[in-house]
C-alpha cells in the first residue's frame, strides 16, 4: 500500500482530515490503516489504532 500519510484530528465519533492522504499509522503496532478502514482512535491522545486489540492494549497501558 503506497500513498501519503494523512494528518487527522480525531473527534468523538468521527475525524477531520487536516492533510489529505491515504492512510494513518497505528500508534501501537505501526501498521498502516487505510482511512476507509479506520475505526479505532483515542480523542485525548490523538492516536489511531489498527483494531480493537491495539486500542485495548493502549488503554491497559495507560491505566
Amino acid at each position: 500500500m503506497d500513498g501519503k500519510i494523512a494528518r487527522l484530528k480525531y473527534l468523538d465519533n468521527s475525524f477531520e482530515i487536516i492533510e489529505n492522504g491515504t492512510h494513518v499509522i497505528c500508534a501501537v503496532s505501526g501498521k498502516k490503516i487505510l482511512l476507509e478502514n479506520l475505526n479505532y482512535w483515542n480523542v485525548d491522545l490523538q492516536e489511531a489504532y489498527f483494531s480493537h486489540i491495539e486500542a485495548n492494549d493502549k488503554r491497559e497501558k495507560i491505566k
